[in-house]
């Protein structure tokens, strides 16, 4: 009796279990995330449970909002210093509770592997054991195996980028390179995330600016010393073994302006006379100039369009950024990059990695200009699109046009610490399920296909991303 939509050949999950194989033990390398890098510079236990794997993780607090269980009582902090639960076991439970809601979702997979993986606890997760793993969990946490280097030399972390804005004194990777852990092919290294001095519409934009030239030596009255600031800014992340840029955009649109209207554009934003299509022709405007910086000083540059900040007014309001409350959004890259493309799209000394939320464009125009454009390569599923079934569909949609080597392997884009090594387990799995089915259909020998599994999880992204001094 046929049995559609199950994979009917008995071969595959023998081949993905090989495959899965070649790459299980590599270490991982994690070139673009979240994690605050005081964690590891100051090496402290960890907190319970609760703030440690519910408060700070907006995938699992935002699916609780969407059923009426506000972040205060989940104990993300208010803006304004309002109450908010303070009880960690009492968060646990509430999750617990209500633990029904994540079926199906990366978020229990994840979690539940962390518990399994990180913390060898096996106690599901119900109303009725919440306490007992609780109780199972706080216990590891109070273990010196289970601080946070103790778990990174675990994980089995190469290398770790973090991601810090030019305002930053860069004071927690300082502290790391003493220990020997930071610095210039070091296991903790920063991301140059500028986006807090690009955004025009940014809260405190002008005082970032400011804040940003104080730390440079430099004037930012200017659009020139604007400029100067940046590109000091960008030497001391380097100095500090930052190897990557990263820029969060509304859109993937540039353009190409000349230095007299870039300038009157900037002076009008630090007297506050701009439009939201100022804002937006300013960000587009600083992509080529970034660009630029980074054919002269080496960065890579990530693009991280499509992402509708903080659509949920209301939340941002009570709780600011970062807690969930970001849509993604319908995004042009074939027009949209153009002027970028234009200009340095063939030049084979600048390495762009580009992100997408909107997975309709994946076949449709990241392959092909990925396929097109030797400057061009595509991050993996981030954000909504990192879960198995979509980056499945990422494989499946973009080796066509694209092939492997267009792509610059996983990142896992988290801020949560013990989450690391699941999220790349799943990425090898995902990928070595989707090699086997090539082999299974006679497409790619077992041979390449496990040279393919490697390069995937490994060295691509140590590659691409100028990690290999790690």
């Amino acid at each position: 009796m046929p049995d559609p939509i199950f994979v009917t050949d008995p071969r595959h999950a023998g081949l993905a279990r090989d495959l899965y194989a070649v790459a299980r033990d590599l270490p991982l390398i994690s070139p673009h995330g979240h994690v605050d890098p005081a964690l590891l510079a100051e090496d402290e236990p960890f907190p319970d449970p609760a703030r440690l794997l519910i408060v700070p993780d907006h995938y699992v607090t935002r699916m609780l909002l969407s059923q009426g269980i506000p972040p205060d009582r989940l104990g993300v902090p208010r803006r304004d210093g309002g109450p908010v639960e303070t009880d960690p076991r009492a968060i646990w439970r509430l999750l617990a509770a209500n633990w029904h809601l994540f079926r199906g979702t990366p978020s229990r997979l994840w979690l539940e592997q962390t518990f399994r993986t990180v913390f060898q606890v096996d106690i599901p997760l119900t109303k009725d054991t919440a306490d007992d793993l609780y109780d199972a969990i706080a216990a590891r946490l109070a273990e010196p195996e289970f601080r946070p280097r103790a778990l990174f030399e675990r994980f089995g972390l190469e290398v770790l980028a973090t991601t810090e804005s030019p305002t930053d004194d860069l004071a927690r990777h300082a502290k790391l390179a003493a220990d020997g852990w930071g610095g210039p092919g070091g296991r903790v290294i920063s991301t140059f995330r500028p986006d807090d001095v690009v955004d025009l519409e940014r809260d405190g934009w002008a005082g970032n600016v400011a804040r940003m030239g104080e730390l440079a030596g430099e004037d930012t009255s200017t659009y020139a010393g604007y400029l100067a600031a940046l590109q000091r800014r960008r030497e001391a992340f380097i100095e500090a073994g930052t190897t990557s840029s990263d820029h969060g955009h509304p859109t993937a649109r540039t353009v190409k302006l000349s230095p007299a209207d870039a300038a009157k554009l900037y002076e009008r934003g630090l007297r506050g006379d701009v439009s939201a299509a100022d804002a937006e022709t300013f960000r587009a405007h600083m992509i080529l100039e970034f660009a630029r910086m980074s054919i002269d000083d080496g960065l890579v540059m990530q693009l991280h369009p499509g992402a509708s900040r903080d659509h949920n007014r209301a939340l941002f309001a009570a709780h600011g950024r970062d807690v969930g409350g970001d849509i993604p959004q319908a995004t042009d890259y074939v027009h949209a990059l153009r002027p970028l493309l234009d200009t340095y799209g063939m030049d084979s000394r600048l390495r762009i990695v580009l992100y997408t939320l909107d997975e309709t464009a994946f076949s449709r125009e990241l392959a092909p200009l990925a396929g097109g454009y030797p400057a061009l390569f595509l991050g993996a599923p981030w954000w909504f699109l990192d879960t198995p079934d979509a980056m499945r569909r990422f494989r499946e949609t973009v080796t066509d046009s694209a092939g492997f080597y267009n792509t610059a392997g996983f990142v896992d884009d988290t801020r949560a610490f013990c989450s690391i090594p699941v999220r790349h387990d799943v990425a090898r799995r995902v990928d070595a399920a989707y090699l086997a089915s090539l082999v299974v259909q006679d497409r790619l020998p077992f041979p390449e296909a496990a040279e393919t599994m490697a390069d995937l999880a490994y060295h691509l992204p140590k590659r691409i991303f100028k990690l290999e001094k790690a």
